[in-house]
């Protein structure tokens, strides 16, 4: 045996490749509805970091619709403190804004105290 170096003959570790994301996926984990984002929004796929970045800095527009919406079906469920199957029960299919749920909090129709009850036993 020779103590002389061998070539190192391994394989070299690959860079890491980007990962997209559709807008639809990009819109679910930001937790907004996709047809009120804006247009470059809904067009483009988005990468990982550029998704972090939304997340960690967000820009005007999503700051407005996190707050002011339309939100999402599953965003509605939530701030309404039902599931997704009692909206679909009650006939609720659209997108609601702050404003309509705040609405439907302050003066609860039949059907959502019976999901609210369904919901929370």
């Amino acid at each position: 045996m020779t103590d002389a170096p061998r070539e190192d003959r391994r394989q070299q570790p690959k860079p890491p490749k980007p990962q997209f994301l559709s807008a639809q996926t990009a819109a679910k984990k930001l937790g907004i509805y996709l047809p009120a984002a804006p247009e470059e929004f809904r067009e483009a796929q988005h990468s990982r970091d550029e998704l972090n970045a939304l997340q960690t800095d967000p820009p005007a527009w999503l700051r407005t619709l996190r707050a002011e919406g339309p939100h999402p079906r599953s965003e509605v469920s939530q701030r309404l403190g039902i599931t997704n199957s009692g909206l679909a029960r009650a006939g609720v299919s659209d997108a609601m804004t702050t404003a309509e749920i705040q609405a439907l909090l302050e003066n609860p129709p039949a059907w959502l105290i019976d999901e609210r009850r369904r919901a929370n036993p």
